[in-house]
C-alpha cells in the first residue's frame, strides 16, 4: 500500500490550500413535503393495478384508491425490500444501507437502531419538519421513552405517535381486550406512546388504521395552519394487514379529506371519529361471496388501507399540498401467513397475494423481496411504469437528493430522483439482500414444484447485467446461484446457471460482487464471512490518488460533489501547520492498494473524526459518529489490486489522518480457491 505519509500530506495538503466558505443547507422554497407510507406485510399481487384486476384466481379483492393513485404517479414494479421480514427492512429503510451493511440483520426485533444519520435526521437537517407516526420496533432495550436509547425522537424524530415495540403491533385495538386471541399475549391490551407519553387507555374502540391516519391527516392541517413555509417529512408506518387479521371497528366515514373521511377528535375514549364495537365491521364487497371469515378479514384489512390512502391524498389536495408533496408507498416484505385467531389458519393463496411469483414473508424469492411501491407527486411525476431494480435504501440518498441536504458517507443507496422525474441520466442502484430464517417456503400448489417445502436457511439475492442471482440453504460460498431473467421469467422457473459461458462468467462475477460489497456482522454471521474478498485484475496499482474536498459545517461524515475533485502531486509541504489551519470538511481520498498474497490484513484508520472506508464497495470501517477515529479492522484479501474509497471528516485541528495495511498471520491455505470452486 501506499505510504502512511503520503496520505497525511494529501489532506493537509487540501486543508492548506482550499479556502472556499464553510457551507450549510437551509431551508428553501424548492424542497417538497415527503409522506412515506409503509404497509406491514402487503404483498405485490395485493394491488388491484399490479394483479388482483387481471388474476384469474377464483377469488380477488379491490384497491380503487390505490388504483387511482397509481394511474397518476410511478408504478415501480421492480422495487425490493432489504429482507424479507420487518425489522431489517425497516431499519435499512430509515438508515439508507443494505443488510449486507446493517446493524440490525435477520429477526433482530426490538433491536435499538443504531446513533447514525435517519431518513430523518439528514431531513432535519435540510430544515425539515419531521414525524413518524405507526409502528417502529427499532428502540432497544427499555421500558420508557426516556429508557428505550433509541426512540424514535432520539433518532431525528420531532414527534412520535404509535407503537414503539415490535409485538405490540400484532394487534390493531391498542386498549381493548380481544377475547378471540390465539394468545394471551396477543389478546391484552398493549402500549401506544405519544412523544414521552403513553396513551393507550385513551383509545377505546380506535383500531390503528383509522387511527394513525386520522393523526396523519391533523398532522398536515396542523402543519399548513402553524408552518406552511417549512417543508414536513412524515414518516407513516402501518402494522396492517400483518398479524392479527381483525376487522375495523365501524363503516368508512362518509366523504374524504379535510371535511371526510376519518377524522381525529382528540377526546380520551372518543380519539377519532370510527370508535365502535371493535373487530366488527365486515366490508360488504366480500361479505357474502362465500369466503371464509379469515378471507373477509384480510380483504376488508387490505380494503381498509385503500380507503385510507385515498382519505390522505383528498386531505393534500383540500389543503392546496398535492402539487409540492412527495408520496411514496411500499411494504416492508411480501405476504404473510398468519391470523393470530384462535384455531383459524390464513394463507396468501387465498388472494395470491404474492402475484404471479413464487414466495412470500421470509423467503428471498420474488414473493418475499418484491414489494408493491407507487410514487406520486402531481406536476412532478408523470404516470407510468418502471421496471428497473431499486431498493429501500436508495429513499434516503433520493430524500436528500430532493431536500438538498448532505447524504452521509455510509449510504448505499443512490438518487431516484431521474427515476421518478424523467430527468438526468440514472445511476443504476446496488439491489442486494441476505437473511436468515430456519423454517421452509410453503408448499402450495402454485409454487415450482422443486422449492414447495425447501428449507430456507442462509439465504441471498443479488441483481446484475438485468440478472437475478439467488440462493437459499447456503452452506458454503462454493453454493452456486440460481439465475434468473425476470422480465421472461418473473416466476423464477428457468434456472439459466451453468447453461452457456455467459452464464458461467456471470455466477463467477455474483460470487465476486457479494463480497465486494458487505461487511462481516457478528450479530448475524454468514457461511461466505470468511471468504477472500476478490481482487480486481483491471485496476491500475500505479493509478495517481484521486481527491476531493468540501468544506461544509455538517456534523456527520458526508459524500462529496465530483465537482469538486482535484488531482493531487504532493510535494514537501509543512504538515502540522496546514492542519491547524484545516476549516471543517470532508475529504475523499480515493486509491488502489496492491496486495502481493492472500491472506488477512489488519486496516489501521487513526483520524481526528469520524470517517467511511469502503474496499471496493464493502463499507469495512464506519465511523459515523464517534468523536475520534482510531480503529482497526481485520480484512481478508485475495492477492491483486483492490480499489479504496475513503472520505473523513476534518474537524479543524491538528490531528493528522493516517491508513496504515499491514499482513497478519494467515490461517492454513484452503485446499480450493473460490474462483475455481464457484459454479
Amino acid at each position: 500500500m501506499r505510504p502512511t505519509f503520503a496520505l497525511a500530506s494529501v489532506l493537509a495538503f487540501l486543508a492548506w490550500t482550499v479556502s472556499a466558505p464553510l457551507n450549510g443547507v437551509q431551508a428553501s422554497d424548492s424542497q417538497p413535503n415527503i409522506i412515506f407510507v409503509l404497509y406491514d406485510d402487503l404483498g405485490w399481487g395485493d394491488l388491484g393495478c399490479y394483479y388482483q384486476n387481471e388474476s384469474k384466481h377464483d377469488r380477488t379483492h379491490s384497491t380503487p384508491h390505490w388504483d387511482a393513485m397509481a394511474a397518476e404517479g410511478l408504478q415501480m414494479r421492480n422495487h425490493y425490500c432489504p429482507a424479507p421480514v420487518c425489522a431489517p427492512s425497516r431499519a435499512s429503510l430509515l438508515t439508507g444501507v443494505h443488510q449486507g451493511h446493517a446493524a440490525i440483520r435477520d429477526n433482530q426485533f426490538d433491536k435499538a437502531l443504531p446513533n447514525v444519520p435517519t431518513m430523518a435526521s439528514v431531513l432535519k437537517s435540510a430544515g425539515y419538519k419531521t414525524a413518524l407516526i405507526g409502528k417502529y420496533g427499532l428502540q432497544g432495550n427499555g421500558k420508557s421513552a426516556e429508557t428505550w436509547p433509541a426512540y424514535p425522537t432520539k433518532r431525528g424524530f420531532d414527534e412520535f405517535f404509535g407503537y414503539v415495540r415490535h409485538r405490540d403491533g400484532h394487534v390493531h385495538y391498542p386498549a381493548d381486550k380481544w377475547p378471540i386471541a390465539n394468545s394471551e399475549g396477543h389478546a391484552n391490551p398493549v402500549e401506544l406512546w405519544h412523544n414521552g407519553e403513553e396513551i393507550s387507555s385513551e383509545l377505546k374502540g380506535c383500531y390503528t388504521a383509522d387511527l394513525f391516519t386520522a393523526k396523519s391527516k391533523q398532522y398536515l392541517v396542523d402543519h399548513q395552519a402553524n408552518s406552511p413555509d417549512q417543508p414536513f417529512f412524515l414518516y407513516l408506518a402501518y402494522d396492517t394487514p400483518h398479524a392479527a387479521i381483525q376487522y375495523p371497528a365501524a363503516p368508512y366515514p362518509d366523504g374524504m379529506g379535510v371535511k371526510g373521511g376519518v377524522q381525529w377528535l382528540g377526546e380520551p375514549g372518543n380519539m377519532i371519529n370510527t370508535v365502535g364495537p371493535i373487530d366488527s365491521y365486515q366490508h360488504p364487497d366480500y361479505a357474502n361471496q362465500g369466503w371464509t371469515d379469515a378471507e373477509i378479514r384480510f380483504a376488508t384489512s387490505v380494503r381498509r388501507l385503500d380507503d385510507l390512502m385515498g382519505d390522505l391524498l383528498q386531505t393534500l389536495r383540500d389543503l392546496e399540498m398535492e402539487k409540492h408533496t412527495l408520496v411514496v408507498f411500499s411494504s416492508d416484505n411480501g405476504p404473510h401467513s398468519e391470523s393470530y385467531i384462535r384455531n383459524v389458519n390464513y394463507d396468501p393463496t387465498s388472494f395470491q397475494s404474492y402475484g404471479p411469483f413464487d414466495g412470500m414473508k421470509r423467503d428471498c424469492f420474488e414473493g418475499g423481496i418484491r414489494v408493491p411501491t407507487i410514487a406520486w407527486w402531481p406536476g412532478k411525476i408523470a404516470a407510468g411504469i418502471d421496471r428497473n431494480p431499486s431498493q429501500f435504501h436508495d429513499w434516503l440518498t433520493t430524500f436528500a437528493d430532493l431536500a438538498g441536504a448532505s447524504v452521509p458517507a455510509r449510504a448505499d443507496g443512490v438518487s431516484l430522483v431521474p427515476t421518478l422525474t424523467g430527468e438526468g441520466e440514472q445511476t443504476p442502484p446496488t439491489t442486494y439482500v441476505e437473511y436468515f430464517n430456519g423454517g421452509k417456503t410453503p408448499n402450495y400448489d402454485d409454487y415450482e414444484p422443486a422449492r414447495r417445502g425447501a428449507r430456507r436457511g442462509q439465504m441471498q439475492a443479488i441483481f446484475m447485467d438485468g440478472y437475478k442471482g439467488v440462493r437459499h440453504n447456503i452452506q458454503s460460498h462454493e453454493d452456486a446461484f440460481e439465475i434468473y431473467d425476470l422480465e421472461n421469467d418473473p416466476g423464477e422457473a428457468n434456472n439459466l446457471a451453468g447453461t452457456s459461458p455467459k452464464f458461467v462468467q456471470l455466477q463467477q462475477r455474483m460470487h465476486d460482487r457479494v463480497l465486494q460489497l458487505r461487511s462481516v456482522n457478528e450479530s448475524a454471521q454468514r457461511p461466505y464471512d470468511k471468504e477472500p474478498i476478490p481482487s480486481d485484475d483491471s485496476l491500475n496499482a500505479d493509478a495517481s490518488m484521486r481527491v476531493t474536498y468540501s468544506p461544509t459545517k455538517t456534523r456527520v461524515v458526508s459524500r462529496l460533489d465530483d465537482s469538486q475533485s482535484v488531482n493531487v502531486d504532493v510535494d514537501e509541504i509543512d504538515v502540522e501547520q496546514a492542519l491547524r489551519s484545516a476549516q471543517q470538511g470532508n475529504v475523499r481520498v480515493q486509491t488502489v492498494v496492491s496486495v502481493e498474497e492472500t491472506g488477512r490484513y489488519a486496516l489501521h484508520l487513526t483520524a481526528s473524526s469520524d470517517a467511511v472506508l469502503r474496499l471496493h464497495d464493502a463499507a469495512l470501517i464506519d465511523t459515523t459518529g464517534q468523536a475520534e477515529t482510531d480503529v482497526t479492522v481485520e480484512a481478508y484479501l485475495e492477492a491483486g489490486t483492490h480499489p479504496v474509497d475513503m472520505i473523513v471528516r476534518l474537524a479543524g485541528n491538528d490531528a493528522i489522518p493516517a491508513l496504515e495495511l499491514t499482513p497478519l498471520p494467515n490461517e492454513p491455505a484452503r485446499k480450493t480457491s473460490k474462483r475455481k470452486k464457484a459454479k
